[in-house]
């Protein structure tokens, strides 16, 4: 549905009562984006009935100038592959890649062919609309708040983001140099509801020493954690180090860090790290002929029968499919868990099947963690720096506690458009 007198208009598409599924629609001069296409949290996979009523997405119509994904996440960008192909799509370069090198291990892939590269604080001009990237801390790698200009009006979208992970500079830089004379700010709101307003969340800092703490005490251990929460691969990785274990890394995960581009991140010949190819990487190998992904990782490859004899000196990146080699290993016994995601994964689905299987062989799962997203202290920060004429609240079940935290609050729902 086309958004009608526009000079600039916006409308939430999915997002007001909600986190996760977010997609906004922006029109000037009859032009039109949208800022994100997400997957809700709670869909019980892709379907087309969950693309928002956006004209475009799977028809012709030339006045969808450009879909622009924040960050990697699903809930932001998983109905992509739905939509109509050659929809120009704008989104960080590294975001590109580890997408694209998900692929092979994923369902619900999606390969993009990006038109526009979001750059750190570098104006991108798509049509009317001038976007200024801000490259922002997340759990998702190359993450980006958003300014977007059009018709004199200014709209500023954080995303989703925080001021408590490994790059919580750029969360200060932001604060104390923010893009000035904004009309409308879209701010997440994931914490309101989880959080007291003056407690923070653990830093990934802290979670590294907690991760080193619970890693000197001795057995095989198996941690659950998100292979593009690079953040958190860091922190396992530097607890590892700590404590003179060796991280088992599988594919996917060491696919992701290349993909990054950053050499500063965990590599083939560092120390304390090897690559262990588990039995269901093995066969989607085989049956893909993908022998490709294997070559880079030759010279650090740990083998199924070496892991009884080391199981005591390292940490395995660990996910459920992975049970049998654990099996084959006959590494049950003495062996203990770490959830390091967010822990309401493990009250349905996948989660909640692994926690009773661990149960049932006497293993404990203690979580370890922090959230990907900003603490209610510091979303007061960011809507202060900013300073903006109204305040829609977005990605968040509690928009209507937004007006006890916050000034110039305006609720806004699903479907409604609005003027920024």
């Amino acid at each position: 549905m086309t958004i009608s007198n526009a000079l600039f208009r916006g409308r939430v598409h999915r997002g007001t009562q909600q986190i996760g599924g977010s997609c906004i629609e922006l029109e000037a001069d009859g032009a039109r984006i949208l800022l994100d296409v997400g997957l809700p949290l709670d869909a019980d996979g892709v379907s087309e009935e969950l693309l928002p009523d956006v004209s475009g997405l799977q028809s012709d119509d030339p006045s969808l100038n450009a879909i622009v994904i924040s960050h990697g996440h699903g809930d932001h960008w998983g109905l992509l592959p739905l939509c109509k192909p050659k929809i120009p799509l704008a989104m960080g370069a590294a975001t590109a890649r580890i997408m694209s090198a998900a692929a092979p291990f994923v369902p619900n892939f999606f390969v993009p062919e990006i038109t526009f590269e979001l750059i750190d604080r570098k104006l991108l001009q798509i049509g009317p609309f001038s976007i200024t990237p801000y490259l922002v801390d997340h759990s998702a790698y190359d993450a980006y708040a958003l300014t977007i200009e059009a018709c004199g009006r200014r709209l500023f979208y954080s995303g989703d983001i925080r001021s408590h992970g490994r790059k919580g500079a750029l969360f200060e830089r932001l604060v104390n140099n923010p893009p000035t004379g904004i009309d409308t700010m879209l701010m997440e709101g994931s914490s309101l509801g989880r959080l007291d307003e003056l407690a923070q969340f653990p830093t990934e800092t802290e979670i590294e020493t907690r991760l080193a703490d619970a890693f000197r005490l001795p057995g095989f251990i198996m941690i659950s954690a998100s292979a593009q929460n690079i953040d958190r691969m860091v922190s396992i990785y530097r607890a590892c180090k700590r404590t003179g274990r060796t991280l088992l890394l599988d594919l996917y995960a060491m696919e992701i860090l290349r993909a990054s581009g950053n050499s500063n991140l965990p590599n083939v010949g560092w120390p304390n790290l090897s690559i262990y190819v588990p039995e269901y990487q093995r066969r989607q190998i085989a049956k893909n002929k993908r022998f490709d992904l294997l070559q880079p990782y030759k010279s650090a490859r740990i083998y199924r029968e070496h892991l009884t004899d080391i199981a005591d000196k390292t940490v395995m990146l660990f996910r459920p499919a992975m049970a049998r080699d654990v099996e084959a290993a006959k590494l049950w016994d003495g062996a203990r868990s770490i959830w390091s995601q967010w822990d309401g994964y493990l009250k349905e689905g996948p989660g909640a099947k692994l926690k009773a299987d661990f149960a049932g062989r006497g293993i404990a799962l203690d979580v370890l963690h922090t959230s990907g997203h900003a603490s209610i202290a510091d979303l007061k920060r960011l809507a202060k720096a900013i300073n903006p004429a109204t305040l829609i609240p977005i990605h968040t079940f509690e928009g209507d506690s937004f007006s006890k935290y916050f000034n110039n609050v305006t609720r806004r729902s699903d479907g409604e458009g609005w003027d920024v």
